[in-house]
């Protein structure tokens, strides 16, 4: 895989971790909340409905980026990264750490920045 998809790929696991984590954060700690003291059952079915959606992409890319990164197939950390969109916050845990051990090493080899993040003005 060339250093260009493989941050194409990175780009994109890092954008459905954070989507899908905060998707799940505002279901757990809002739309359940309301469902039950609320007998408010709206966010849970938009949200929910959203956050199911979205996690299976989030499987999909995340999948991808484990290939381009060579993490081990069935290694637990590899079942970390497929499993952290359906407990709370552990997505922004997991992304930072798989950023850390895995993704920066591999964008290193490659020659570009690790975990260079652009400049938002």
């Amino acid at each position: 895989m060339s250093s260009e998809t493989v941050r194409l790929v990175v780009r994109a696991y890092r954008t459905m971790a954070y989507v899908t984590g905060t998707m799940l954060c505002i279901l757990v700690f809002v739309g359940i909340p309301l469902q039950v003291w609320g007998n408010n059952l709206t966010v849970v079915k938009i949200v929910g409905t959203a956050h199911g959606i979205l996690y299976i992409i989030y499987i999909l890319v995340a999948f991808t980026m484990t290939r381009a990164v060579r993490m081990k197939m069935a290694s637990p950390s590899t079942i970390i990264v497929l499993a952290a969109g359906t407990i709370p916050i552990l997505t922004f845990v997991v992304e930072r750490w798989v950023t850390h051990r895995y993704i920066d090493p591999v964008l290193g080899k490659a020659g570009s920045a690790p975990s260079e993040q652009p400049v938002l003005r």
